[in-house]
């Protein structure tokens, strides 16, 4: 069995699949599917948080499935523009957990990751498969990765 490492992009995810399909990813599906067969060293879901019940609830649900749940607070600035990614924090991990890890496995789109991927292929030769939405997924994410699937039907809620 390898050792594998699981990083998912909550935001990221949930944007790119409700565009793209008007539904949501299936975390127990993609559980299943990426778990089998492997040893999970680390499984953490990054998201923001806003506070409300419904998310605390969703969070738990991560938490039930195996995921450790990371937050970042949601700012909302006086211009009313709003941040709260989490790049740099998934970066972090990446490499931290990803070097000592036979396969990373990264839920996310976001182009700013193909540096990740390169590195731990390059320098630490961990496996990164990526998932995500194909038409969303930056193409240098892609290229960067040993391997893309693309979230399809099967990933997502009925």
């Amino acid at each position: 069995m390898s050792n594998v490492t699981i990083l998912v992009d909550v935001q990221n995810v949930y944007y790119t699949t409700r565009h793209t399909f008007g539904r949501s990813f299936d975390y127990n599906a993609f559980w299943k599917e990426v778990t089998q067969d492997r040893n999970v060293v680390k499984a953490i879901a990054y998201a923001i948080d806003r506070g409300d019940e419904k998310q605390r609830q969703f969070q738990n649900i991560l938490r039930a499935i195996g995921f450790e749940v990371k937050l970042k607070p949601f700012i909302q600035r006086s211009d009313g523009s709003a941040k709260g990614d989490w790049d740099v924090g998934i970066a972090i991990d990446g490499i931290e957990f990803g070097k000592d890890s036979d396969e990373l496995i990264l839920v996310s789109g976001d182009g700013d990751f193909d540096l990740l991927a390169k590195t731990l292929r390059e320098k630490y030769h961990t496996k990164v498969e990526v998932y995500g939405v194909e038409a969303l997924t930056a193409q240098s994410l892609i290229n960067s990765a040993t391997k893309f699937t693309a979230i399809s039907n099967k990933l997502l809620l009925k």
